[in-house]
């Protein structure tokens, strides 16, 4: 099929009115016979697209924006690089996007490698700075707990250097997995993360006074399990808090006192003793570290602190230089183009999702099934979607299409604007809300 039209960023049209967004969109209200909320099958539809105005080109990948990976390994000429960063774009047929997974890394002559886990508690921020390291909001995030269910996978490529960000599902404990009925991967893949990692981020809210002064037992047992894998701490959302001095407090809790190897003089603004050393924790003894942990609130060997808002993009570059500096040298695992693991279904139904954590209350969103039902192209080569919204009262449905239409149009209105962003095409998005039977 042919690929879906592309938009140049720098020509923007897109039109928000009430009823209509861009040339291709429109609204469809869509009910079987009888009362829309009466006894039977309840449905109702909602379609709502965007357009961007851009060139046509040639290339058989067009669908993947300017700077495609199936570009470079056609031998499509691309733009300098120098002047324009090169965030990939993620393609919106799952072949492709499986071909450029297995495809030999376009590594250059000295490639340079980092395996970077992020881990921390439930809504630490972990997929917020993903997206902001990354360029692209390609995970889902919403201020809900356990919106990223499943371990997720970006690529950070500049120059020699690539960087891979394991998205984990924040830390739970077995009793909490068991009590909320939730995905056993909850529970598993932040620990099958760390068996290949290089580094450890450790992501803490300094904003939750309940639990920003001590590092979850969850946290802390992971750390000592994997205790040769060097981790640096990241204070996240600092800019919620109104006093700053609370940082030195919470630094002086979560590193025990101990950054590097050195011990914290809190009153002298981080600056370190240099005549006193903590021993690293492969020099301790093991059975006295493994008996110590549980008592802990924090960990002494962390070799960096770093304390931003994973919304600012001048916080996080410098955390993303630093990244790129501790990469080591070996070989690529991906190549230049991969930007994530995800497939683009998979994309579009956790983006969906993230927009009904964030409007829907309470347990709502959790109840809501997802069935994707038509992806292909539409007669203008935009993207066309389509999802069914499966609920199980006829008080939710009602809920998620909102008054007059207005909660479920929104949600359309957002997601696809996100799509664009990360397939660099037209979409099109279609969402239907249904009762289950």
């Amino acid at each position: 099929m042919a690929a879906p039209r592309r938009y140049f960023p720098g020509i923007v049209r897109a039109l928000l009115g009430a009823w209509q967004v861009g040339s291709h969109a429109g609204r469809e209200w869509v009910s079987p016979p009888g009362s829309l909320l009466g006894n039977h099958v309840r449905c109702v539809s909602c379609v709502v697209g965007a357009t961007f105005s851009g060139p046509l080109l040639a290339s058989a990948s067009s669908r993947y924006g300017q700077d495609s990976a199936l570009d470079r390994i056609l031998g499509f000429p691309q733009p300098d690089s120098s002047l324009v960063p090169c965030v990939p774009a993620v393609s919106v047929h799952r072949d492709e996007q499986n071909l450029l997974l297995v495809h030999t890394p376009d590594m250059p002559e000295n490639p340079r490698v980092l395996r970077v886990v992020l881990l921390g508690a439930p809504n630490a921020g972990k997929s917020t700075l993903s997206n902001q390291l990354l360029g692209r909001k390609v995970f889902p995030v919403s201020k809900k707990v356990h919106t990223t269910r499943c371990q997720a996978l970006g690529v950070i490529t500049e120059k020699e250097t690539q960087v891979i960000l394991l998205d984990t599902p924040g830390i739970i404990s077995p009793v909490k997995q068991k009590r909320h009925h939730l995905e056993l991967s909850l529970l598993e893949d932040p620990w099958k993360s760390m068996e290949s990692a290089d580094l450890v981020v450790v992501l803490v809210d300094v904003s939750d006074k309940w639990t920003r002064s001590r590092l979850s037992p969850q946290v802390l047992q992971c750390l000592t399990k994997f205790s040769q894998v060097p981790s640096i701490l990241v204070l996240n959302k600092v800019d919620c808090l109104k006093q700053k001095s609370v940082l030195l407090e919470l630094t002086a809790a979560l590193t025990e006192g101990v950054v590097n190897g050195k011990m914290l003089n809190v009153r002298q603004a981080f600056r370190s003793r240099p005549s006193t050393h903590c021993p690293g924790p492969e020099t301790e003894d093991p059975n006295t570290h493994a008996v110590r942990s549980p008592q802990r609130t924090g960990w002494p060997y962390f070799q960096e602190i770093f304390m931003l808002s994973a919304l600012n993009n001048k916080d996080v570059n410098t955390l993303k230089q630093y990244l790129l500096t501790q990469a080591q040298p070996g070989p690529w695992e991906f190549h230049s183009g991969v930007l994530t693991s995800q497939t683009p279904e998979e994309i579009c139904a956790n983006k969906i999702r993230e927009k009904l954590l964030e409007y829907l209350p309470e347990e709502v969103p959790y109840s809501v099934q997802q069935k994707t039902v038509i992806w292909e192209e539409g007669p203008s080569g935009e993207l066309v979607i389509q999802q069914n919204l499966l609920v199980p009262k006829e008080s939710h449905v009602r809920i998620l299409i909102g008054q007059k239409g207005l909660l479920i149009s929104q949600i359309a209105q957002e997601v696809s604007q996100d799509l664009m962003d990360i397939f660099l095409c037209d979409v099109l998005l279609r969402l239907s809300v249904k009762l289950l039977k």
